[in-house]
């Protein structure tokens, strides 16, 4: 996958609350919150290189102190992600989503700073390990089996350039190319080429596969003279390759 990174673990964790104060029924403050907040022109490499320790935790809750009977909340950490995350558990369960630049999603809550009902003593913030998926977010994605010329269409029609070569599977991470138009911007997304069972996971299926799931149109890319992976496997003709596609 080289240097494209669509999947990453972390270790987030909600501050810890603040002291109470028991003399003077005084209340600490609540651990600060950690958000993961999509931002534009973020990548999941760039969060990777900024922080190799991939550990966000966030700030404690203040004292309770005869000057502030009540403590001020922690400081809040905020984690700056792509668009198009979705947000797992460390069990595969989704929690939650961001696709919209701005979106924000609560990771860890702080905790509780000490007051009476937790007899002055403060709460843990909470912690987890959640996992970042990237499912990229392009207007059209080029859908094809290996070879059959979608970095070409691609190369020609924007301004990308993806490595082009007489064999299978040229293209191994997606590659996204921009259409200028007077109104608007259109984003073309070249996906690696897909083999026969991809959707049962063969080959590199579900990782290549989930790359399609938020592209507003699908392009089907198909080599007119038929197509054959390698001696090994059966020759289709365009029509079949067309079927096999959509299966």
């Amino acid at each position: 996958y080289g240097n494209f990174i669509d999947d990453l673990r972390l270790y987030v964790r909600g501050g810890t609350g603040g002291m109470g104060y028991p003399r003077l029924g005084g209340e600490g403050g609540r651990g600060g919150d950690v958000w993961f907040v999509a931002q534009e022109r973020t990548t999941l490499k760039s969060i990777r290189d900024r922080y190799p320790q991939k550990r966000f935790v966030a700030g404690t809750g203040a004292n309770s102190s005869v000057q502030a009977l009540k403590g001020e909340k922690g400081k809040d950490c905020e984690v700056h992600v792509p668009l198009g995350i979705s947000v797992l558990c460390d069990d595969g369960k989704q929690i939650g989503e961001l696709n919209a630049a701005g979106e924000r999603f609560l990771a860890a809550r702080g905790g509780l700073g000490g007051s009476l009902a937790t007899n002055f003593v403060p709460c843990k913030g909470q912690k987890r390990i959640v996992r970042l998926d990237l499912k990229l977010i392009a207007d059209v994605g080029l859908v094809g089996f290996p070879n059959a010329g979608k970095s070409s269409l691609l190369s020609k029609i924007s301004h990308a350039k993806p490595e082009i070569a007489n064999y299978a599977f040229t293209t191994i991470q997606p590659e996204l190319g921009k259409i200028m138009y007077a109104d608007y911007k259109q984003v073309v997304a070249d996906l690696p080429g897909l083999i026969e069972g991809a959707h049962a996971n063969k080959g590199m299926g579900h990782k290549f596969l989930k790359h399609v799931e938020r592209t507003k149109q699908l392009l089907l890319v198909v080599d007119v003279s038929g197509f054959q992976l390698s001696i090994k496997t059966q020759f289709r003709t365009a029509f079949e390759t067309i079927l096999l596609l959509t299966k």
